[in-house]
């Protein structure tokens, strides 16, 4: 969690010198924009006003030495904390209403509140912006209504006039900013999407690439037990010789072949072989060290496993722990139940679990989990859900057709 620093915050403040340090814009322009309004509001406090075509303050010294830190340099706020920049301007113009005798006009209270106007409508929430307004609109009523407030176009006028001119000139800027607020968040959030669009593909590709060497692991397996069979049934002296070795031959190469093409789908550091990947069999040995990181689970298999395809056998077990693995680093305290059900046409596997944690905890920004387990699933012509469960916890769903092969897709 972010930790927001406010004024006298003496970390906030360091990093705010470090990124001063460091020439940023944002952080050199709010600075360059306090140093500017304390100065215009010490000139109208101390100097001569009419440089800057103001009335003379008549007030105690104290307020004198406090408005330009008040007024002005809240400015550098601007960013960081423009709520807190707005109530402390207008909380020092409060104070010299009180105890000064001034008609708060000229260049630099036009300036400072111009400025802080846009900055809270560009820079905060719009909920934070409307309250703003809101807090601060009764201060801004009562000054303008006794002519104290006297911003351009409303110099010289008072009462209900006044008030409405001033409310429309902030109000204005205001509205700029909330313009420009808008603006910026919604290409932030198209960035965003962008971005995680972005993710969701090479997640997919990444689940592509994994299923394309699993894939190659089996067959490069069943490949290496026909050159075997096939050499042994030559070694044996039986008939057909001429038979056993084409079927030799054209296994070798096809074996070769597939090494050759799907071998560069292999991470540098991945171990390569011809042993099959794990599969539903492997459940019980993966749910007991899921359980032993602290997720209970209880897993059901239904069904006759022996028919299954080996591509199958590999997703089933791929789906399921992927799963696990999300419910055990988001749901938070929980337990898990997975039932798998192998019929004629089809597989099905359900992951539940009835953990607190972060909502839609599979979502693709939180590792791709559900991409992934979407890619499996379509592969096969199958077809995968998740969300929230009504009473609480999350669901996963897939079934998986246990058709003739797998589509041409997967090795595109």
């Amino acid at each position: 969690m972010m930790r927001r620093a406010w004024p006298g915050d003496t970390f906030g403040g360091m990093r705010a010198v470090g990124r001063l340090a460091s020439g940023d814009p944002g952080v050199i322009a709010d600075a360059g924009l306090g140093i500017a309004g304390a100065g215009l509001i010490a000139v109208a406090a101390w100097g001569s006003p009419r440089l800057i075509g103001s009335t003379a303050i008549a007030g105690p010294s104290w307020l004198l030495a406090l408005l330009p830190l008040l007024v002005g340099a809240s400015l550098v706020l601007r960013r960081r904390s423009p709520l807190l920049m707005w109530l402390a301007i207008w909380a020092g113009l409060e104070l010299l209403s009180l105890f000064a005798v001034i008609s708060v006009r000229g260049l630099a209270f036009m300036f400072v509140l111009f400025v802080a106007a846009y900055s809270l409508g560009a820079h905060a929430s719009l909920r934070g912006a409307v309250a703003g307004l809101v807090l601060t609109a009764p201060v801004v009523a009562v000054i303008s209504h006794r002519g104290e407030l006297g911003l351009a176009f409303s110099q010289g006028h008072g009462g209900k006039s006044a008030v409405l001119l001033s409310s429309i000139q902030l109000l204005a800027f205001w509205l700029a900013g909330v313009f420009v607020h808008a603006r910026r968040q919604a290409a932030w959030q198209a960035a965003r999407s962008a971005a995680l669009q972005r993710q969701a593909e090479q997640a997919t590709a990444v689940e592509r690439a994994r299923i394309a060497r699993e894939m190659h692991d089996i067959v490069a397996h069943h490949l290496s037990v026909i050159v075997l069979q096939a050499a042994g049934a030559r070694a044996s002296g039986k008939p057909a010789e001429a038979t056993l070795e084409k079927i030799e031959n054209s296994a070798r190469q096809a074996l070769a072949e597939t090494r050759r093409l799907l071998g560069v789908l292999r991470d540098p550091d991945e171990q390569t072989g011809l042993a099959p990947q794990p599969g539903i069999g492997d459940l019980d040995a993966l749910a007991a060290s899921v359980q032993a990181a602290g997720l209970p689970v209880n897993l059901v298999i239904d069904g006759d496993l022996a028919a299954l395809p080996a591509t199958i056998d590999v997703s089933v077990y791929r789906i399921v722990q992927e799963a696990l693995t999300n419910v055990l680093k988001h749901a938070g305290p929980a337990r898990a139940d997975v039932t798998i059900g192998c019929g004629r046409v089809a597989v099905t596997i359900e992951v539940t679990d009835d953990g607190t944690g972060e909502p839609g905890h599979l979502a693709p920004a939180d590792g791709h989990g559900l991409a992934g387990m979407r890619e499996r699933a379509a592969v096969f012509g199958g077809e995968l859900a998740a969300g929230p469960r009504p009473g609480g916890g999350y669901a996963v769903r897939a079934r998986l057709p246990l058709g003739d092969g797998l589509p041409a897709r997967v090795l595109s």
